[in-house]
């Protein structure tokens, strides 16, 4: 006989409690039964039920406050009854009003009374955003199950849908059996494109709901390009974070050890975005190398040459005719262990991400290094003399070492240190020098040494080197800030015609288009090989503006904070 419940006469648990004494053993439904029985019994169930009545019977009453300011009507009372004689009753009266303990429940009772306190759930996905969250297929069970939650998007920011959870139906439609890529068509899980309606899903929560994602504080500045749209390895295209070499990245989670969550500093999207990790992309890379698709990274080189500091003129019956830099074969030895070398990020055997943090320079500690490094044409020296000579009280160079006899009008120290030959070696041989060379047989190097007594006079030291020698500077001590100086170069073009400026007797000749190409060849090839390394790039349109951009830089590496290694800041 079946038995019929009201509902409406009786309270939930009570009807809880009568439908578990109807329950009868069945041979046929024994485990059924039992089962029913211990679910209906379980006490955290009737408590749900007695609070579920609890709220009903609140929104049948519609409680709403008498007053919303207590506090100011029992000032107001206890003023007037200063106001005149007071009887018993009245001072004990306002010794109540005036209590401390009474003030605060009456400011409590108010704060309460102004608010509005019925829970109001945000809506899961707001007009033209994605939800956040990417599905994947349960092997084992088939089920379609949320895989990861996007920080910051409408999922993560809602807190209705957690990691684990099953999802059944979108927008009314079973999603049992079908793909992952049919379910995205229905709904609007992690795709950009707009979406007229919103999306409403049955979800079925995990059993074991994990934490909230932790904002996490790890910085890192991307070493690599990256298009989510050409990753075919990427669980949704839609849900990766677009970079470019140099952005910084902010890692909001590495839970997965293959994908990362991430942001883009300076970045206005609030929602997070998908990133290989560090090891993943590593050992992709490391794939491809072996595929025969990657150059090998520890692969000899192409000699390196150093470009000449100095202009090159000549001179033909009083025309003077301007040519690039002339470079000289640098002569160069292993220094693995000396006591200058840097923590340079492409010494790993794959460019990925080097973790970072906001440092600025405090007034007891030494001026950054700066260095510049330039491609063929961009008079590196020229630019940095002419900085230096505007405010030497603040800038300096490191004075080179020379084995050449010293001129009448030089002094030892101020142009250059004179050393003999036999001297300069055994500097060479200790690694004393960042780099060092040959020019018309005489020694010409810039040692470490000369740029700490720079920085002991509280002086901005200004370097200009070629690109290998970044990884002797890089180091905590020096904490170098590096500009990469290149030319603009115009479009390719025929033989100018001499151009006579008013201000000079003389011709000047422009590069033709094979000095144009070597400009060109040479930025693109330290572009690819240091790029990674470099802060700031210079495009060099001529010295006078180049020069006040360059100021400019200085100054603001004074007084505002930029992104280094975390290695130069933590002791």
């Amino acid at each position: 006989m079946p038995v019929f419940l009201s509902v409406s006469s009786a309270g939930l648990h009570e009807t809880l409690a009568l439908l578990t004494s109807q329950l009868r053993p069945d041979a046929n439904h024994k485990e059924d039964m039992v089962f029913l029985k211990d679910v209906f019994s379980e006490r955290s169930l009737g408590y749900l039920m007695k609070i579920h009545e609890k709220l009903r019977q609140y929104e049948r009453q519609s409680p709403t406050p008498v007053l919303h300011s207590a506090s100011s009507l029992a000032e107001d009372v206890a003023e007037e009854l200063q106001s005149g004689p007071m009887s018993t009753e009245e001072k004990e009266l306002l010794h109540l009003l005036t209590s401390p303990h009474l003030k605060a429940v009456l400011s409590v009772h108010d704060t309460v009374a102004q608010k509005n306190f019925d829970p109001v759930l945000p809506p899961l996905v707001k007009n033209k955003e994605p939800l956040g969250a990417t599905i994947r297929r349960d092997e084992a069970t088939g089920a379609v199950i949320v895989a990861r939650i996007m920080r910051g998007g409408a999922a993560d920011r809602s807190g209705l849908v957690h990691v684990g959870d099953e999802l059944r139906e979108v927008n009314g439609v079973s999603v049992i059996h079908k793909r992952p890529d049919e379910i995205m068509c229905l709904s609007f899980i992690c795709h950009n494109f707009p979406s007229p309606t919103s999306s409403c899903l049955f979800i079925i929560p995990a059993i074991k709901e994990e934490d909230r994602l932790r904002e996490s504080k790890v910085y890192m500045r991307a070493l690599f390009d990256y298009i989510p749209l050409e990753d075919k390895a990427t669980p949704c295209q839609e849900a990766g974070l677009p970079f470019k070499r140099g952005d910084i990245l902010q890692v909001v989670t590495q839970d997965d050890p293959t994908w990362w969550q991430a942001k883009r500093m300076g970045d206005s999207n609030l929602r997070a975005g998908l990133i290989p990790s560090k090891q993943f992309q590593e050992r992709r890379l490391a794939y491809r190398m072996k595929m025969g698709t990657l150059p090998n990274p520890k692969s000899p080189k192409k000699p390196v040459y150093l470009l000449f500091s100095l202009p090159f003129f000549l001179c033909i019956s009083g025309l003077a005719v301007a040519g690039l830099r002339r470079s000289f074969r640098l002569s160069r030895k292993d220094r693995q262990g000396s006591s200058g070398e840097g923590s340079d990020p492409g010494d790993p055997d794959f460019l990925t991400y080097e973790e970072v943090t906001r440092y600025q320079q405090r007034s007891n500690e030494r001026p950054r290094l700066v260095v510049l490094i330039g491609s063929l044409g961009a008079r590196i020296n020229e630019l940095k003399q002419r900085v230096i000579a505007e405010n030497p009280h603040r800038y300096a160079v490191a004075v080179p070492h020379t084995t050449r006899p010293k001129k009448p009008h030089e002094k030892e120290g101020v142009e250059y240190h004179f050393v003999t030959k036999q001297q300069f070696d055994a500097d060479a041989l200790n690694n004393k020098f960042i780099e060092h060379g040959e020019y018309k047989e005489n020694q010409y190097g810039t040692s470490i040494e000369a740029i700490r007594s720079v920085q002991a006079k509280n002086k901005m030291c200004i370097v200009d080197v070629q690109p290998e020698a970044l990884k002797r500077l890089r180091t905590a001590e020096f904490k170098p800030y590096v500009i990469f100086v290149k030319p603009r170069v115009p479009e390719s073009r025929r033989l100018n015609p001499p151009l006579m400026k008013p201000e000079a007797p003389h011709f000047v000749f422009l590069p033709q288009d094979e000095d144009l190409q070597e400009m060109r060849q040479s930025a693109i090839q330290i572009d690819q090989q240091y790029g990674h390394l470099v802060d700031r790039v210079l495009i060099k349109e001529d010295s006078a503006s180049a020069c006040a951009e360059l100021r400019g830089i200085l100054e603001r590496l004074e007084r505002e904070s930029f992104w280094v290694p975390v290695s130069w800041v933590r002791t």
